[in-house]
């Protein structure tokens, strides 16, 4: 905002607040234009070209059929991204900055290769978004692995708590002890009968 234009009290009259009002006016006018490149900067409000030009700066290229919006984040969080994407934590972050939603991330799967990355999210993510997780692997994903998809699908479970009484008797016995008799000679590799008096 341009400060207030004050002119000396003895040029008064109407003449000079009408040129005091257009020099306010050119004012304003050369600090807008000053600001262009400034608010081209914000991939979210710059001009389809200008937003090119930082996706370029970027290193962001756009898909085919790409929605507007969508490259307008990819390209605003470019930077956040690079940094990312070298974690499933980071990973996880950029499919939601994106609008993807929740993901499940596993790696190093037991029973599998080691370079298996499996992600696993819901069909309607998957559908919706194909391109654009082809499009983030290719990108962001890390060098010598393999990605595999997996969907999950939600269920919803009703369980409902209920109290229930049960109630438990332990019983036990007590043994005299016992009186072992052993009848015969010797032991022989036959027979040997042994008797026990409760």
């Amino acid at each position: 905002m341009i400060p207030v234009l004050k002119l000396p009290f003895w040029l008064g009259g109407p003449e000079l607040e009408k040129l005091r009002q257009a020099a306010l006016r050119w004012w304003e006018l050369l600090a807008s234009w000053a600001m262009i490149p400034v608010n081209m900067q914000d991939p979210e409000k710059c001009t389809e070209g200008f937003l090119k030009l930082l996706a370029w700066q970027r290193d962001i290229k756009r898909f085919d059929t790409e929605p507007l919006e969508l490259f307008r984040l990819r390209v605003k969080y470019a930077r956040a991204n690079a940094v990312d994407s070298g974690s499933v934590a980071g990973f996880k972050r950029i499919l939601q900055r994106l609008g993807v939603g929740y993901v499940e991330i596993e790696e190093r799967i037991p029973g599998q290769d080691w370079d298996i990355v499996s992600i696993r999210l819901s069909d309607s993510q998957l559908s919706a978004n194909q391109q654009l997780l082809e499009t983030l692997i290719q990108h962001y994903g890390r060098t010598c692995r393999r990605y595999d998809w997996q969907v999950i699908t939600p269920i919803s479970i009703h369980v409902r708590a209920e109290e229930f009484n049960h109630d438990t008797l332990t019983v036990y016995a007590k043994i005299p002890p016992l009186t072992v008799s052993v009848r015969g000679n010797g032991f022989d590799n036959d027979t040997l009968t042994v008797e026990a008096k409760l």
